[in-house]
């Protein structure tokens, strides 16, 4: 009886050429698994043509409601983003989709797993630290730092050689991940930082701004201690919910971001990434942060999620340090309650109004008339207490000043 490698299947290009290759390579069982986190006009035909190409068994399991609850969510909570732009919707699928590979690799027995990444990119730092934490006696399997391939073209070629069907034509060889929150583009003329990226023919997901609707659209969003719960005071499924927003998001030119990065490997890399509803969620829960948290806490929360966009994207999820932040951000949610209004225009996201019943924001305070619970003239002791390092400093200054 063979031995069993599970592969991470995506019906694309590079996992299509997987299959055939390791039952040259290797004697294994192919069993392929694609888990949808969201990718559901990639999936049709998928078990048919994973059998065309060798495989044994195709397992294809929906993850969107788990993706969007225990990743997505915590993700928001944390306000995580890399390098300032970047709303890691293809760092955030990998732990979850890890995570199923090797519970199917358990279910099945199998020897080892299999993963399509490239020897370059993030991705394979992300499966294997994953799976490494939750199953570290199974086998790792990585074509790309193995096989003598170097090119989608070659890989092509190697299908067409063997009358087996190629999943994509040469013009259209983008490198695209697609899940519920996101999707990227990257390869081609867009490696180049220097070329302008054509969006009216390069987008999937959303409308260029210049072509979004010449009326703003005004929308709510209602948070429960940090999880968005409600659209246009409609409760909604986390998966529902993010859903929704993607469309209104897309519709108005929202989330397009061309970020060149920082690759945990060393190098960086372009890619134009679209994350529409992604970044409507973001800018609301911090609306809501800003009327919630005291200044101590958001301030030292801005640092956490710094370092919870890294753990994220370097492949770090299960991890002890992963989850002593989550930790702390779930504390810091216990507030993090209200409703935002916003203004979707062009591109754009303006804030039209929040409220609270949490909030600190106190109008009795913040008004430029003297009120009950602040005196003007407390100002100046505290402005003398505030001050005085920096005075001492000068003063020590003035004294050295002939000795210097």
């Amino acid at each position: 009886m063979k031995e069993k490698v599970i592969l991470a299947y995506s019906g694309g290009l590079d996992t299509s050429v997987i299959i055939p290759w390791l039952k040259e390579n290797y004697d294994y069982e192919v069993i392929a698994v694609c888990i949808n986190v969201g990718q559901d006009q990639e999936l049709g035909g998928l078990e048919e043509r994973a059998k065309s190409l060798g495989a044994t068994k195709v397992y294809v399991k929906d993850v969107k409601e788990e993706f969007s609850k225990d990743y997505l969510f915590p993700m928001i909570q944390s306000g995580a983003i890399y390098e300032s732009r970047y709303y890691l919707g293809t760092s955030i699928a990998r732990p979850l989709i890890a995570k199923v590979l090797v519970d199917v690799a358990i279910t099945e027995g199998a020897v080892a797993i299999c993963h399509g990444c490239t020897g370059k990119g993030n991705d394979q730092v992300r499966f294997e630290l994953a799976i490494k934490a939750l199953a570290s006696h199974i086998k790792i399997i990585a074509p790309w730092r193995i096989w003598d391939i170097s090119s989608r073209e070659e890989e092509m070629e190697y299908l067409s050689q063997r009358n087996l069907p190629v999943p994509m034509k040469k013009e259209q060889s983008y490198s695209r991940d697609l899940n519920l929150w996101h999707i990227s583009h990257e390869g081609l003329d867009l490696e180049n930082p220097a070329n302008s990226a054509d969006l009216d023919t390069l987008l999937q997901l959303g409308t260029h701004p210049e072509a979004a609707p010449d009326e703003a659209e005004i929308i709510s969003i209602t948070f429960k201690q940090g999880i968005p719960t409600h659209l246009n005071d409609k409760e909604l499924s986390p998966y529902n919910l993010i859903t929704e927003v993607n469309k209104l998001g897309a519709k108005h030119g929202v989330g397009i971001d061309d970020i060149v990065e920082n690759r945990v490997v060393g190098m960086k890399s372009r890619g134009i990434y679209e994350t529409p509803g992604g970044k409507i969620l973001y800018f609301a829960h911090e609306a809501i942060e800003h009327l919630t948290l005291d200044r101590e806490t958001y301030q030292y929360k801005q640092q956490v999620s710094l370092e919870y966009a890294r753990l994220i994207y370097d492949g770090k999820w299960f991890s002890p340090l992963r989850d002593a932040l989550a930790a702390f951000v779930d504390s810091t949610q216990k507030y993090v309650t209200g409703k935002v209004s916003l203004k979707l225009y062009k591109g754009n996201i303006i804030l039209n109004g929040t409220t609270s019943p949490y909030s600190l924001y106190s109008e009795a305070l913040a008004s430029f008339k003297t009120g009950d619970l602040y005196n003007h003239h407390d100002a100046e002791g505290f402005i003398t207490l505030f001050g005085l390092p920096s005075k001492v400093r000068s003063l020590m200054l003035k004294q050295n000043e002939e000795k210097l």
